[in-house]
Formats: C-alpha cells, structure tokens, sequence
C-alpha cells in the first residue's frame, strides 16, 4: 500500500479494536479455535453462560414412616417428605412428580426401598400417566430394590412408584432413616 508522507508505526491489534461478533470460527484458517488458540485464563464463567445447563427440574422425596404392603397387591408408593423439588412439581400428597409447562424431555427417573424382612419375588414399578412403564424384579431382598429408567416425558405427564411382593402376607417398607428407606427421584437430561 502506498502512503502519502511517513508510513504509520506498526501497532499490534487489541481486542478493543475489534467490534463483537466480527470475528467468527469461519474466518479462522480452519474453521475451529483450538486449545492452544486461547490463553490461559481468558475464557471466565461470563463467556460460558449457557454452556452446560442444569439438570432441572429435579426431586427428591423419601418415605417418613413405615408402609405396609398386602401379598399378592400392586401397591403405590408413599414418600411423600421432599428432599428438595427444583420447579415444585412434586406432589406430596399424592407422591407423583409431574412436567412442568415447557419441560419436556428425557428424564431420569428411579424409585427404591427397603423391605423390613425378606421377600421373593418383589417388584418395583415406575407408572407413567397411570400406566405401569418398567419393572425390576427382585428375589429374596431387604436391600436394593431399585429401579429406574430413561423416560421421554411431556408437559402434564405424571410419573409414580408402585411396588408388588408375593411372600404369602403383609410386609412392610422401612421408614426413611440415615441410608434406608425409600427414595424417589428423578431429573431432566441436557444434552439429548
């Protein structure tokens, strides 16, 4: 380039002289900005808004006491103490978790307990919109009676926990103390 009198002094460009958004991963000799690209400590938590996401919404309940479960019933779950309910979706009273407005998606879900004496078979149900949708069969058990599952779920859908035993009488589910009990949880997935 030609210049009229002295030719101006080499300056090094700054990010101030850029104006937001000219520069794009495109204008970059191979379209990407790599690691080595970016110095350290350049990227802060105000450019990673966004990125990630939360795992909401989400709860957590357990059971405050002791249920008693007939032979030979399907049975819905009671846990109706809530650990924590990001969006207050779940319902206590009725111990179901339904989809809030604008949050559908893939969920999941998980509901365990603990018997008070062993049993076989037993079952644990999750229930979608009163329908039974998975079931985990266990033999004779007092611990790990779990199951759980990857459910796409809708605006208004509901999810529930249900158990089954077949020992010839009644038993009984723990109540919730320390690391037994039972639990009923679940949390959106980001990123499927």
């Amino acid at each position: 380039m030609a210049f009229i009198g002295a030719k101006p002094t080499n300056v090094p460009l700054t990010s101030a002289d850029l104006e937001d958004s000219i520069i794009t991963s495109a204008k970059i000799v191979d379209g990407t900005i790599a690691t080595a690209d970016i110095s350290d400590g350049a990227v802060t938590s105000v450019k990673t808004t966004g990125v990630g996401g939360a795992n909401t919404p989400n709860f957590s309940a357990v059971n405050s006491g002791s249920q008693s479960l007939s032979h030979d019933t399907l049975t819905k779950l009671s846990i109706t103490t809530e650990t924590y309910d990001s969006n207050s979706a779940y319902d206590s009273s009725n111990s179901k978790f339904t989809v809030p407005s604008g949050e559908g998606g893939k969920y999941l879900i998980s509901v365990k307990y603990e018997m008070s004496n062993q049993t076989s078979p037993t079952y644990a149900y999750i229930y979608v919109n009163g329908t039974g949708y998975t079931a985990t069969r266990f033999k004779a058990s007092t611990w790990g009676n779990e199951t759980k599952m990857i459910v796409t779920l809708s605006a208004g859908d509901y999810v529930e926990g249900y158990t089954y035993q077949a020992s010839g009488g009644a038993v009984d589910i723990v109540g919730t103390s320390g690391d037994r009990g039972s639990i009923f949880e679940g949390y959106k997935l980001i990123g499927i």
